[in-house]
């Protein structure tokens, strides 16, 4: 008998959120592409109430409001099965599984089929007689589906799987288009027999219909806790993290040219500092040849120590009221045409340096033709403060998420996602016209799930500017690199958040908040209706 791999190791995971789940598959993938053939997994879950999207899927068949689905605790996610929308929640099994196909079984098609297969077994245990329905996936009784079908592969390893409705609230799925659907019925094990099916009973005989299904030589149970679970994953790249050796992807030869000593003599000359250098950013033998800098006013001292962030934290300096023209000379001297300014956060200032981002916004403006792109903190929240910088009429104004929810209190301790969020919306409603910009790192632990929640929270805010960045860990002391995440993951983001209304999306390992911002901006202008242009007025 050919079998699919040596080993299956069965996890009985219960209830576990989305996002963790998504989080787990990724590592088994992972960890199957690097080689070990011989291991494969099927992950059985019952999920919180969430509404996935599919890579082919569209948010326009999401039927409820962001406000409805909060009051029914459904949250949504993006993600790379396929196959377009569907609902997770209590009382639905969910089986993942995990196997790397050996070439005799690589058929996407056939794989597919065996899945609706084995469920079509399974129900006949409790006398239902199943059908599949081609050219659509999934499993039907009589013209209502009660399950649905929706995979990745990469390279060949499987991923996500099938959603068999046993017991749960099918009201849910009115939410939604079911698949895409419009004039889908949903049924469950549950409704079909009159009565309330042990959820148990259900899992073994999938169990068993899988295994006759897929063949495996051994067969192993795991009764897992979540903690127990994260023990049969292997982390790939935990050695090189460890030792500060980057994939290929990250290696970068540096040089400096004579623009780029021109520009740190000026610099030094008018005692102004650089995010490029206090932050050490990777870009900056690049971004001084061309020449572009981004200006770091208020000080080189942040009231804040973020756990990502290089710059050093402490007791600020006075603010220099000298400081903004002198950024308006370097400026000029240097030929610029963009200007990014950034700083340091200063909680201990009343408005948080409000004032003085105003003041560099209105020296540039007397000193030269500049587009003027500001990157702020969120000012603790303190809307006049971001009014004052609004009303000095920035071309763009940023500021950054980072990273998800999750990871704020270990890697953003003292700020807050809601708050950042509200800085970046009250800076569109005060001035429709002036474009908003956000950044997030990636590769601080955030799973795919959670990167396009935070997505979706931007553009809800109007944001239409987007960054997205490996994270590097300055040094042993900062916040650990999780994962480095490959070009290719980059350029999927990108497509997935121009697809949500981003209005440019600059992403990759090096991109950082400032890094080309004149170009995302150039090719932005080349591209809107002219009138927006000059609809950068303050609304009170």
């Amino acid at each position: 008998m050919k079998y699919l791999a040596k080993r299956l190791t069965i996890v009985n995971c219960g209830g576990v959120a989305y996002n963790r789940a998504f989080t787990w598959q990724r590592k088994l993938v992972d960890q199957l592409k690097a080689g070990n053939g011989d291991a494969a997994y099927l992950l059985f879950v019952e999920h919180p109430p969430v509404i996935t999207i599919g890579r082919r899927g569209s948010a326009a068949n999401v039927l409820a409001s962001s406000g409805l689905l909060k009051e029914r605790g459904v949250e949504v996610a993006f993600t790379n099965r396929g196959g377009d929308v569907t609902y997770h929640g209590p009382g639905q099994l969910v089986g993942y599984p995990i196997i790397k196909m050996p070439v005799w079984a690589r058929s996407v098609h056939g794989y597919i089929r065996g899945l609706e297969e084995l469920l079509i077994v399974a129900l006949r245990d409790f006398g239902i007689e199943a059908r599949q329905n081609p050219p659509f996936t999934g499993v039907w009784v009589n013209e209502e589906k009660i399950a649905a079908i929706g995979v990745a592969f990469s390279r060949w390893v499987t991923s996500h799987g099938f959603a068999l409705n046993v017991s749960c609230d099918l009201s849910h799925f009115r939410l939604i288009h079911p698949c895409g659907m419009h004039d889908t019925h949903i049924t469950s094990l549950s409704k079909l027999l009159g009565w309330t099916v042990d959820m148990e009973e259900v899992r073994q005989s999938v169990r068993q219909a899988f295994l006759a299904r897929f063949p495996f030589a051994e067969v192993v149970e795991v009764l897992a806790n979540h903690d127990s679970i994260n023990l049969l994953f292997q982390d790939e790249d935990k050695q090189d993290r460890q030792r500060g050796r980057f994939p290929p992807w990250l290696r970068k030869k540096l040089s400096f040219s004579p623009e780029a000593t021109r520009l740190k003599r000026l610099l030094g000359e008018l005692e102004l500092a650089t995010v490029c250098v206090e932050a050490k950013c990777p870009n900056l033998p690049e971004c001084f040849c061309r020449p572009t800098a981004t200006f770091m006013v208020l000080g080189k001292h942040c009231t804040r120590n973020c756990r990502f962030c290089a710059v050093a934290s402490g007791s600020p300096a006075p603010v220099d009221p000298s400081e903004p023209l002198r950024i308006a000379q370097a400026a000029s001297k240097l030929g610029l045409k963009h200007v990014v300014i950034t700083s340091v956060t200063r909680d201990d200032l009343s408005d948080g340096g409000a004032a003085h981002f105003a003041n560099v916004i209105r020296e540039l403006r007397r000193s030269g033709e500049f587009v003027v792109e500001v990157l702020t903190p969120d000012f603790q929240g303190n809307r006049c403060a971001v009014a004052v910088v609004v009303a000095a009429r920035p071309d763009v104004l940023g500021h950054n998420l980072d990273t998800v929810p999750r990871l704020y209190s270990r890697v953003r301790p003292g700020a807050d996602y809601g708050r950042s969020l509200s800085v970046l919306a009250q800076a569109k409603r005060l001035a429709p016209g002036l474009y908003t910009k956000s950044g997030l790192m990636l590769g601080l632990g955030e799973t795919e799930p959670e990167i396009f929640q935070a997505l979706i929270d931007l553009r809800n805010v109007g944001v239409d500017l987007l960054t997205l960045g490996q994270y590097l860990s300055p040094s042993p002391r900062h916040y650990p690199v999780a994962r480095f995440v490959p070009p290719e993951e980059f350029d999927y983001f990108r497509e997935k958040a121009l697809k949500l209304g981003f209005e440019s999306v600059a992403a990759g390992p090096f991109v950082r908040s400032s890094y080309l911002a004149d170009e995302q901006f150039a090719i932005l202008r080349s591209r809107i209706n002219p009138r927006r242009l000059s609809k950068t007025h303050v609304t009170g």
